[in-house]
């Protein structure tokens, strides 16, 4: 789920389309084109439930249901002050996954995803970005993650069912058990697990950030092959391929010298790095403790652009930048502002 942040042109790897890569992890690529709110009522005479499920069985669930549906509906996000909307069509074969996005607000533009595939087209600049994503679907890191601790970490409360969009959901609700990261409270529509509805929430259960399906039509007549053919069909446009490198934080010279306790190392890259020294290419490390991410970017030291430490918030995702040496960190994810300035503060140069 995107904040309205980013030029159309703007690379997923720079620290400022950061905001973009760490709600990528909750959710499929066709929803971050969106951002709004929507209240549903509750289901009367409902009892407490209590399905059993433990917390992995619950997030398992959702996350496989994604990969098992066509459906389109439309969605619409909140977060802090800015709102969007976007209409999502997803069909899956059993072995590749594709979906389309149409944003309702905001600059037109339209994101096309096959399985880590994507490509956004910008029809008012005729531009088309083409991008290869390892994290992509419902909290893709459940399943990536070397081992499951998030039951470690947070803990699992079950509500009555509530009706969203027009379909029955269970409501769970994801607590953390340290300060360390946000919980949620997720809608999953009954029958087959898929998510419908999910709030990030912070201090007293405050709702940091939401978001809901307003219409939703399950098992949709979406075609594989006519998102294929829309993919594909780049013609009258300019496109731009983002050279990104697969490495590791240690080879860029670089570690954290006291951990964050629950967040692991997920995948570390650099971009362009043709000509330029070791160490000298920007750096992108994503850490994830199985639900929350965060980003770290590093690059050279600029004084003209980089002027002065600071931190930031919108909705859920906190931002921090920080002078490290001769380079720039700018840590940016879904967790509270403590949770960065660790990151950032056990951040340093190996050489």
């Amino acid at each position: 789920m995107s904040l309205a942040l980013s030029s159309p042109n703007m690379s997923v790897f720079s620290p400022a389309g950061a905001a973009l890569a760490v709600r990528r992890s909750r959710w499929p690529v066709a929803l971050l084109m969106a951002l709004s709110a929507v209240l549903s009522a509750p289901v009367q005479a409902q009892s407490q439930p209590n399905s059993g499920r433990s917390i992995t069985e619950w997030l398992t669930r959702m996350h496989e249901a994604s990969r098992q549906r066509a459906y389109m509906g439309t969605l619409v996000v909140s977060a802090g002050s800015a709102m969007s909307s976007s209409r999502i069509w997803h069909v899956c074969d059993g072995t590749q996954q594709m979906e389309r996005v149409e944003t309702l607000t905001g600059a037109p533009r339209t994101t096309v995803r096959r399985n880590n595939e994507v490509i956004t087209f910008v029809p008012e600049s005729k531009t088309a970005w083409v991008e290869k994503r390892e994290s992509l679907g419902l909290f893709p890191e459940l399943l990536r993650t070397p081992s499951n601790q998030i039951p470690e970490f947070y803990g699992v409360r079950e509500s009555a069912a509530e009706r969203v969009a027009g379909h029955l959901a269970d409501v769970v609700e994801i607590t953390p058990k340290d300060a360390l990261r946000f919980g949620y409270r997720i809608w999953s529509e009954k029958k087959t697990g898929l998510v419908v509805k999910m709030q990030t929430l912070g201090e007293q259960g405050a709702v940091l950030e939401q978001v809901a399906y307003t219409e939703l039509q399950l098992d949709a007549p979406v075609r594989m092959d006519k998102l294929k053919q829309l993919m594909n069909d780049t013609k009258g446009y300019e496109l731009h391929k983002p050279v990104l490198r697969k490495t590791t934080a240690d080879a860029e010279g670089w570690r954290l010298k006291e951990t964050v306790p629950g967040f692991l190392p997920m995948s570390c890259h650099t971009r362009d790095p043709e000509g330029v020294p070791a160490g000298g290419a920007p750096m992108q490390w994503v850490f994830s403790d199985g639900l929350a991410s965060v980003s770290l970017f590093v690059e050279p030291f600029d004084p003209a652009r980089h002027t002065q430490e600071k931190s930031a918030v919108m909705g859920a995702t906190h931002s921090v930048t920080r002078r490290v040496g001769s380079h720039w960190l700018t840590a940016m994810g879904e967790v509270p502002a403590a949770t960065l300035r660790r990151f950032a503060l056990a951040l340093e140069r190996t050489r």
